[in-house]
């Protein structure tokens, strides 16, 4: 049960296009963002935000973006926003077998070498305390351009802010992730009950 409920109506009205920009991005409404609306000036920043580093001009492609946030996510323990990256993963192309053996990244033939080096930062990076380091950086070289490697440590911060906001507000899961992740991500250590 979340801590806070969601905004009053009239922030709600007032912050409708956000929230329907997010909801043609996502698919729903976010819940996260309905609490935030209690101070528009948080939720509006954060859209700003989110737009620079998972919007139109970003550089990596939307399934690796959403990968990697699902790491981080996963390293700083936040099951909403497993749920809701491993969703956005497969609705941005990556398959339900990919999503379901992400945690076997270094290994599994299913990733490539540039997407074991982007979520090895990003389990190092999503981790307390960070454990990134110089060799995560030496194997993104190969394969990113410095402008996309700022964006993948733009994409794990972002959802720092996220994994803290969500794991702290237990913001409840909306339906349609919390549906993917109960067929697709039971199986990790992944557990919905302080967002239900």
């Amino acid at each position: 049960m979340a801590h806070l409920e969601n905004a009053p109506a009239e922030n709600l009205d007032a912050m409708a296009d956000e929230l329907a920009l997010a909801a043609a991005v996502m698919g729903f409404e976010p819940n996260s963002l309905k609490i935030m609306a209690h101070r528009p000036e948080i939720l509006r920043g954060f859209m700003a935000l989110s737009a620079a580093v998972l919007g139109p001009e970003a550089k990596l492609a939307p399934g690796l973006r959403q990968m990697i946030a699902y790491i981080a996510s996963a390293a700083a323990g936040c099951n909403y926003c497993q749920a809701h990256t491993a969703h956005g993963a497969h609705e941005r192309g990556v398959s339900a077998e990919k999503i379901e053996n992400l945690w076997s990244y270094e290994t599994d033939d299913l990733f490539s070498d540039a997407e074991r080096a982007a979520l090895a930062l990003a389990q190092a990076a999503g981790s307390v305390p960070n454990r990134a380091n110089k060799a995560h950086f030496d194997a993104l070289k190969p394969h990113f351009t410095e402008a996309e490697i700022c964006e993948i440590v733009a994409v794990i911060s972002t959802f720092g802010f996220l994994n803290r906001w969500n794991d702290t507000m237990a913001t409840p899961l909306e339906e349609s992730p919390l549906a993917f992740a109960e067929a697709h991500l039971l199986g990790s250590e992944w557990k919905p009950e302080r967002h239900k």
